[in-house]
């Protein structure tokens, strides 16, 4: 792996444990010296991870998380949705079920995450139920949506990491022991449709969204002057 790669993954590895706050900057000369490279490796990590979608560009300012409001994040989850459930789709229509050293590795991956949610690193819970994700895609054995689902984790975690509360990971960690239960029971079609609940429950799991709208208020008021408006012309 190469110098600029490893940042890369040093950086997505960060996001997912809500090391950094959304929209941070990442400096190239600060993370230049960090790793005690050129800024020109750094630019490359910054470029791979801008065509992933994970960092946008201000001109003169530098690189930065790319900010998810809730539409984006809508079309993350659905994204995830089609990935996902087609995954375990594919896997029921070739009439497979799960083997054994996949289905153990999952088991292992609940392990961890029941100790991470019942502990209170908040870091290695988000990491640990954003990874479930992606284990589970390498399982399946797709590797290339398994790397495409990790980007599209990185960025809903930007998002729900100023929403998610410890009740929200617990009842994420649920639903997924729930999805390797029915692997585990070679129902697969029970899987894929608990993978459907459970990537949309992502709106009951981030309610604080729409409450946190900064705009909210003054949407409100100037609609109520609008209405008020078109009253007085009509009378």
């Amino acid at each position: 792996m190469s110098l600029a790669a490893n940042i890369s993954d040093r950086i997505i590895d960060a996001a997912l444990s809500q090391k950094f706050e959304p929209g941070a900057r990442l400096g190239e000369k600060e993370i230049a010296s960090l790793f005690e490279c050129s800024r020109t490796i750094v630019r490359e990590a910054m470029v791979d991870l801008a065509a992933r979608g994970i960092v946008v560009v201000s001109p003169r300012r530098g690189w930065f998380f790319t900010e998810v409001d809730v539409n984006k994040a809508r079309e993350l989850y659905e994204a995830r949705e089609i990935i996902e459930t087609g995954l375990l789709r594919s896997l029921a229509r070739r009439n497979r079920t799960l083997e054994a050293a996949p289905l153990e590795r999952l088991r292992e991956h609940l392990r961890l995450q029941k100790e991470a949610v019942e502990g209170s690193d908040v870091g290695r819970r988000s990491y640990l139920l954003g990874d479930f994700h992606v284990c589970l895609a390498e399982c399946l054995g797709n590797s290339i949506l398994a790397a495409k689902l990790r980007d599209l984790t990185v960025l809903t975690t930007l998002f729900t990491m100023r929403h998610q509360t410890p009740s929200d990971a617990r009842m994420s960690y649920s639903e997924h022991v729930s999805v390797v239960d029915a692997l585990a029971s070679n129902d697969v079609s029970a899987a894929e449709q608990r993978m459907c609940e459970h990537l949309g429950t992502w709106e009951t799991k981030v309610h604080l969204a729409r409450e946190s709208d900064p705009l909210e208020g003054l949407r409100r008021a100037l609609t109520a002057q609008g209405s008020l408006h078109s009253d007085r012309v009509r009378g």
